[in-house]
């Protein structure tokens, strides 16, 4: 059975929403994007040994697949996230779009946790969340999220989507592996089954 994880960038206050600019979700008229901007080129060479090193499928929900689409396919192969997030396959929840035209997007549509848990069922890599606050949340709620991959950084907004809102599902999680980045942002994986190592 393959694992699903959720690979994520919070605030001190818990907010997942636009890390990397102003402008990439301003739903909720939300103001505040690019909080994490400052602190990219450590948090990311974090992310790519901790999180990104092994092979792993993705799983996105429409708004961050539009996100990602339209920044990744145009950075060349010489770029090593862009390497591995385009030859990925990816999978994208969502009952409104019909095409996708990034390379190795595969369409879940219909009843979206049913097929996800059955995709998990079957022989695979990690499959790995990014971003995608909404589809988190249900696949919270059908307790299908084996471990979240979270990087937390030294900055509170105040209001935003958060990673765990007011709607979330009481749970228990173990701490896998913490570490710190030199610029103040901190790793931390947890899982559902309890690891005796740090």
């Amino acid at each position: 059975m393959r694992k699903l994880s959720v690979l994520t960038f919070v605030t001190l206050d818990g907010v997942m929403q636009g890390p990397s600019s102003i402008e990439e979700d301003r739903s909720g008229e939300f103001t505040r994007g690019g909080w994490a901007a400052d602190y990219w080129e450590e948090v990311m060479t974090q992310v790519m040994h901790e999180a990104m090193s092994e092979p792993y499928d993705i799983l996105f929900g429409r708004r961050t697949y539009e996100l990602f689409a339209a920044h990744w396919p145009n950075l060349g192969n010489d770029n090593p996230v862009a390497k591995r997030i385009n030859e990925a396959t990816k999978y994208v929840a969502t009952n409104t779009l019909i095409n996708l035209d990034w390379k190795n997007s595969v369409l879940i549509s219909g009843d979206i946790v049913s097929k996800i848990a059955r995709l998990k069922e079957k022989n695979g890599p990690l499959i790995q969340v990014h971003g995608s606050q909404e589809l988190i949340q249900a696949l919270m709620t059908a307790k299908l999220i084996d471990e979240f991959r979270l990087w937390t950084f030294p900055i509170v907004v105040g209001s935003g989507k958060r990673l765990f809102g007011p709607g979330a599902t009481p749970d228990k999680l173990f701490l896998k592996k913490t570490a710190p980045c030199p610029n103040g942002a901190t790793m931390s994986i947890y899982t559902r089954e309890q690891h005796s190592e740090l």
